[in-house]
């Protein structure tokens, strides 16, 4: 079975991120792939929940990039700290949309009839006007 690579340490964190932010795209891979192993801790948290870990890890992975990108030195904070919460965020949110996208949307037929995927949710319109 493969590991993830060790983290940086903080020395190591510092030069990297300096010269990604001179434009070395090399300290960029670094960065992200040293940190890997972070996004695999959050994503036990969702073991869970039903979600495909792979796609987790995905997702996470995108999070940890953005983290990379936006990342500003002079706030006082490590990498590891403010990655893992755009890590979380990046997972959360992509759940909330497929959360959305998984429940049964309504559907009309001919006869104006709204219907789910569960028969006893019925609701017809003929029904709804001679009520009134």
């Amino acid at each position: 079975m493969k590991t993830f690579p060790k983290p940086l340490s903080v020395q190591e964190e510092r030069e990297y991120l300096k010269r990604y932010k001179e434009g070395d795209l090399e300290a960029r891979e670094v960065l992200i792939n040293r940190n890997l192993r972070l996004v695999a801790h959050v994503i036990k948290k969702y073991q869970q929940t039903g979600y495909d870990m792979d796609d987790l890890l995905s997702v996470g992975t995108i999070g940890l990039i953005k983290a990379v990108n936006t990342f500003n030195v002079e706030k006082g904070s490590r990498l590891a700290t403010y990655a893992a919460k755009c890590v979380e965020n990046a997972i959360l949110s992509r759940m909330r949309l497929w959360f959305q996208t998984s429940i049964p949307r309504a559907e009309k037929n001919r006869d104006g009839v709204f219907w789910h995927r569960y028969p006893r949710i019925c609701i017809s319109f003929a029904l709804l006007w001679t009520a009134a």
